[in-house]
């Protein structure tokens, strides 16, 4: 198998971290050499966290280079921006349809772009969901990355009961139902 390179960019506090380590486990326990690296700008203030999962026979560095990644997961529109240059030309790219403005926007100095989706569309394949929508109905808004990864593992090689399995082992058990929910409607938004 050739490596196959993903990208989870949002916020901090969004849950980056986790849904890395959700695909690395579910990676590893499908017998791939994994290879995980997480890049923190100003997660704590609102700022941009990026984390690579790279899985394959056999990977070398955990780094994906721009115009490599297989599938790019992004929790807010701006971000999906940011980092689409990224994707190959034929990779997929899952977006999160939430605004959440920076600093910059807050104070005035810039103002946040129009028609992200709509212009990202024009060169990528995208999909989109409102998952924090989706999340206020399960009863949990904090849920909202399970459902965005539930979409983006329609685009990966592994069955839904080996996700369901890995999001158990995962998550803390208190909130392992929750998370099961929020894949499943994730997965089916397809």
């Amino acid at each position: 198998m050739t490596t196959k390179s993903i990208m989870i960019v949002g916020v901090g506090g969004q849950g980056t971290l986790l849904t890395s380590r959700i695909l690395g486990g579910i990676t590893s326990a499908a017998g791939y050499d994994v290879k995980l690296s997480e890049v923190h700008g100003m997660a704590q203030r609102g700022g941009s966290v990026v984390t690579f999962v790279r899985y394959g026979d056999q990977v070398r560095e955990p780094i994906v280079e721009e115009g490599q990644a297989d599938l790019l997961i992004a929790f807010e529109r701006l971000e999906a921006l940011r980092y689409a240059h990224f994707l190959k030309k034929d990779g997929v790219l899952i977006i999160n349809d939430w605004r959440i403005d920076p600093i910059t926007v807050v104070t005035g100095t810039a103002q946040y772009p129009e028609n992200i989706i709509e212009e990202l569309g024009k060169k990528h394949k995208v999909y989109t969901v409102n998952a924090m929508e989706e999340a206020l109905k399960l009863g949990n808004a904090k849920a909202f990355n399970v459902i965005v990864l539930g979409m983006a593992a329609r685009h990966m090689d592994f069955t839904k009961e080996d996700w369901l399995r890995i999001i158990e082992q995962t998550v803390p058990p208190k909130t392992a139902e929750i998370n099961r929910q929020a894949f499943l409607a994730g997965y089916g938004n397809c």
